[in-house]
């Protein structure tokens, strides 16, 4: 199968610092007209414009300097919310109450809804009973979790380490806007990026042909 080169390929993103050449592959370069208007259209929704706004601001106020937990302190704050959910994987619920601990001190209301939510069996939904060895018979349930906290009214909902795939079902169904606070990685301490880094070396296998 051939591979097309995108973004991925190139190593000059002209596009950020606009004082080179583009490659003759380059995305940017092969826009239409009509589809940058288009996009740009969307930002001048009342919200897309709010949270672009918003997200500029801090990033550029506190680059270096505010953990990821104080940036979604401070843009839920700047975006005038006050009901934040919490989305957990069971596996990092400690981790969840003190995020919780933390945004009400800061005076927001908080609700979590953890993934093993309504207690149903994985077979219920044909989950093979093999997958049950290791992990137990009860189903992660971000579908449910979604549902959960669009019922409570929440404004923002934070991932906090929910399973490959589990995560997708939960943006798809989620009311609220999301961002994600724990990627859950349970090899490398919730740090996903280190298998990136760590690709010429312990790793190697991750990009071997």
């Amino acid at each position: 199968m051939e591979n097309k080169r995108s973004c991925v390929d190139c190593g000059t993103l002209n596009c950020e610092t606009r004082d080179s050449v583009y490659p003759d592959f380059c995305l940017t370069e092969a826009l239409t007209e009509e589809t940058l208007e288009k996009v740009r259209r969307l930002y001048e929704e009342e919200e897309n414009n709010r949270v672009s706004v918003i997200s500029a601001e801090i990033e550029n106020e506190f680059y270096l300097r505010y953990t990821r937990v104080q940036e979604t302190v401070e843009f839920a704050r700047r975006m005038g919310f006050q009901k934040i959910g919490i989305a957990t994987c069971a596996g990092l619920i400690e981790e969840s109450r003190i995020l919780a601990k933390i945004l009400r001190r800061n005076g927001f209301e908080v609700y979590g809804a953890v993934c093993k939510i309504g207690s149903i069996p994985k077979t219920a939904v044909g989950v093979p009973e093999d997958c049950i060895t290791n992990t137990g018979p009860v189903m992660c349930n971000p579908i449910l979790q979604a549902e959960v906290l669009g019922q409570k009214g929440t404004e923002l909902n934070i991932i906090m380490g929910l399973c490959v795939g589990h995560d997708s079902l939960f943006c798809k169904y989620s009311k609220a806007l999301v961002t994600t606070l724990v990627a859950k990685d349970r090899v490398l301490a919730h740090n996903p990026a280190g298998a990136l880094y760590q690709t010429g070396s312990y790793y190697s296998r991750l990009v071997e042909d």
